[in-house]
């Protein structure tokens, strides 16, 4: 994923959907300068760790914001 021509809501997308334990669907995100806002509902604790864990190897982010919120049933 370090392809100088690659967007970096094109990394961020393809390192959220290619993550086993997230379900894309219910995130978001917003991308400024090399920070990530993540934004959604996870279930658990650990998806909301994920999350940011999938985003920390993306080439082109220097900070990530993780405003998950976690929704137990």
């Amino acid at each position: 994923m370090s392809r100088p021509d690659y967007p970096l809501n094109d990394k961020v997308v393809a390192a959220l959907e290619t993550n086993p334990y997230l379900a894309r669907k219910n995130l978001r995100f917003e991308a400024s300068e090399g920070r990530i806002t993540l934004r959604g509902v996870v279930r658990s604790y650990f998806q909301k760790q994920m999350a940011q864990e999938a985003l920390r190897v993306v080439d082109g982010i220097e900070e990530i914001c993780n405003e998950l919120e976690v929704a137990v049933r």
